[in-house]
């Protein structure tokens, strides 16, 4: 598990949560499907998270999981990270509705990006629809610039995607990540 933290209260029980970022588990499978349909048109199948899960190895999956007072829990965001070579690619992170606007990104983004520099990432890229600036602004945050564009890379409405890097993840992840023991010297 990354972190544990208190969020405010839910409409739907009223009462205190905690927050886990931890990695996805095959149980898992049917809340981040059904997140993903909430959130794009174009929607990860449960088939690609299967064949994440469990055939790539260069693959890290980490889910944010809250933690109700009556003891339920519930899956609210994902982040799906490929390893190539010396690289992290972001392939696709997504948060529920209801939980949008709380720091939920912020935590998937910085546990997926943690892990990859832990693996030996020393940079990091990523696609953005154009028209997504809320994304954007949290990648400006981490220290991503945009590098590029893929021209109608979107296929449900042909929008462009920006390409986005962050090189030297290691000094970056000091700026966001400043009291974390890993950063040692």
């Amino acid at each position: 598990m990354i972190s544990l933290v208190t969020m405010q209260p839910t409409q739907d029980t009223g009462a205190p949560v905690s927050l886990t970022i931890r990695p996805m588990q095959l149980g898992d499978l049917q809340q981040v499907v059904e997140i993903d349909r909430l959130s794009f048109s174009l929607p990860w199948s449960a088939r690609s998270y299967i064949y994440e899960l469990e055939e790539n190895p260069d693959s890290m999956l980490w889910v944010a999981e809250i933690g109700l007072m009556n003891g339920e829990k519930r899956v609210i965001g994902c982040i799906v990270v490929w390893l190539i070579l010396d690289e992290a690619h972001v392939a696709t992170i997504s948060v529920h509705p209801d939980y949008r606007g709380l720091g939920i990104s912020r935590g998937l983004v910085q546990a997926g990006l943690s892990a990859a520099l832990e693996r030996g990432c020393r940079s990091a890229t990523l696609e953005v629809r154009t028209g997504n600036k809320i994304a954007q602004a949290l990648y400006h945050a981490f220290g991503f610039e945009v590098v590029g564009v893929r021209p109608r890379y979107y296929r449900d409405n042909d929008e462009d995607a920006l390409i986005m890097t962050l090189n030297e993840l290691g000094k970056a992840r000091q700026a966001w990540c400043p009291a974390d023991p890993a950063m040692k010297d």
